[in-house]
Formats: structure tokens, sequence, C-alpha cells
């Protein structure tokens, strides 16, 4: 019998999440196809990979339509930290509609499977807690954080919207904090400024008193979800996520504790917009996707400092 390998497209695959995606999909014997324009993916995440015979490279921006023939599409385009998404927000406004647009038109003329990173930043700064799929979130329009925001809402519309008039098969996965190797040093986002600064020997700068609360899943628990969401044919937004949250000043301490004990935290002002508490509920990811993390972010962390290490040697 003759098996014929899926041709994956994958948005935004020299970034940290897709990288990892696609290095479980190559490690399936499938096709990937990486689209990225490397605004803020890493040549350095899949270089070893060039010369694979299931792997293709291709240099686009995703806010710009390409015609290729793919069957699944995995749409992890767009910068997903703060200092990197609000440095150019109108770009970023663009990167979530045009490119979901364009994405979602691929796959329609392709009848390709489509799979959205949404994020959990949809919820807002949240008066529900923890967070299940029904809750309509509380959020600024006008923020800083609003381009973003607001830029995952519309993409979760179109594709929804794509769905109801095309017949689009598409998933859509509401991302909780996610870390773990192939991280950027300068992403921005707490889990790698905390290691980096501890592992350069600086004190830890936490944003407003360190009492805000974050769960932290690892990216391989993260990129089994998606894999699973895929897999499945589950329509609505889904979270994935960790279930249990940890407030800034215990991330803060558990990196201290694996790194260097002598190190130091300040404090700086909290940035407008910043959520005061976010948590997921995964009930529904276990009931319809038969997942959960396994990862604990003890062994997570370790982990991810070792890679860190391994990079700034």
């Amino acid at each position: 019998m003759i098996v014929l390998k899926l041709i994956n497209l994958v948005t935004g695959g020299a970034g940290f999440l897709g990288s990892n995606l696609i290095y479980k999909l190559l490690s399936y014997g499938e096709k990937v196809i990486c689209l990225d324009n490397f605004e803020t993916g890493q040549k350095n995440n899949i270089i070893k990979l060039l010369n694979q015979e299931n792997f293709q490279l291709i240099n686009h921006d995703v806010s710009v339509p390409i015609i290729i023939e793919v069957d699944r599409i995995w749409h992890l385009a767009c910068p997903a930290s703060p200092i990197h998404y609000q440095s150019n927000p109108i770009k970023t406004m663009e990167t979530n509609f045009m490119g979901t647009f364009n994405m979602l038109n691929l796959a329609k003329k392709n009848d390709a499977d489509f799979l959205l990173a949404s994020t959990s930043e949809v919820y807002g700064n949240p008066e529900v807690h923890p967070q299940d799929e029904l809750y309509k979130g509380s959020v600024n329009t006008t923020g800083r954080r609003s381009c973003y925001i607001e830029g995952k809402r519309i993409a979760e519309t179109l594709s929804t919207e794509f769905k109801r008039m095309y017949g689009t098969k598409i998933r859509i996965a509401r991302i909780f904090n996610t870390y773990g190797p192939n991280m950027s040093v300068n992403d921005g986002r707490v889990v790698s400024n905390f290691i980096i600064q501890a592992l350069k020997g600086n004190p830890l700068t936490v944003y407003g008193d360190g009492t805000q609360t974050r769960s932290f899943c690892y990216v391989d628990d993260l990129v089994r979800g998606l894999m699973n969401l895929m897999d499945s044919d589950f329509h609505n937004p889904i979270n994935l996520g960790y279930p249990k949250e940890y407030s800034i000043n215990q991330l803060a301490e558990l990196i201290i504790q694996n790194i260097d004990l002598n190190l130091k935290i300040i404090l700086q002002p909290l940035p407008p917009d910043d959520p005061k508490k976010r948590k997921p509920k995964i009930d529904l990811a276990l009931r319809e996707l038969n997942w959960k993390p396994e990862v604990n972010l003890k062994d997570g962390l370790l982990l991810t400092i070792n890679y860190f290490q391994s990079i700034l040697n």
C-alpha cells in the first residue's frame, strides 16, 4: 500500500513555536513548507533542515497572497511578544487580518485543513477566572496591546466566517503562555527574559509587584496539543495551556534557585493593560482532544535553561 505524505504549510515556521512544530512533523515523515519573512523568526531555528528532502523554505510575508499546493495550513505567523508586536502595531494588525485572509483563501483553493494559532490574549484582562472558551473577554480596543488582541480576535472571526460561507475546515487554538527551546534571546517574554538575565548574572526585572499570575506550558506539550487539534474534527475555539497558575514572583524564584541563589529581583512599573490573572480551563481539550500537558514547570524550566546556556556559550 502506498501512503501519500501530507504537505504541511507552516507560516511563521522559523519562529519559536513554528520551528518546534516543524521538527515534530518531519519526525513523522511528513512534508513541510516553512513560510517566514524573518521579521521575528530565526534562520538558526531551521538551518539544520535546509538540506532535508521533505523540507522547503520560502521567504515570504503572509500579508501578500501566495499560491502553492498544500494539504494542511498551520497559521502561526505573527509576532507574539509585546516588544515585537508593539514595535509596529499597524503591521501586526495587517499580519493578523490580511495574513489570515490570504491563508484562508489558500485553504479554500486547496480544500486544505486550516489551523489558526490564536491566543489567550483574546480574553484581555479577564473578569472570569480561570478562563473557559465561553468567556467573551474584557478587552481594551485602544490600548498598547490592542493591535495583537484585536488582530487575533478578527482572525478568529475571519476563520469562522470562512467555515460558515465556504465550509473551510478550520481549527482555532487559543494558546496560553508557552516556553522552551528555540525562543530567541531577545524574545521579550517573561520566561526568556528571566533566564537570560540570570545567566548573565543580572537582577531579574519584575514588572508591578509580581503578584500577577500566568500559566506556563512547555512547548512539546503545546505542539502535541496543536497536532491533536489538527487531527480532530473540532472547529470551535479551544484553550491550550497549562492549567495551573504561578505568580511572576514564583517564576523568578524558581529560576534563581536553578541558576544563582545570589541573584536579586528589581521592580519596575507595570505596563498598561497587563493582565492581572491568566489561567486556562482545559476541560474542552481534555474531552475533545484527549490532551493535557505532561511537563511540569520545574522540569520544563531546566530544559529551557539548558537551551539558553548552549546558545549563549
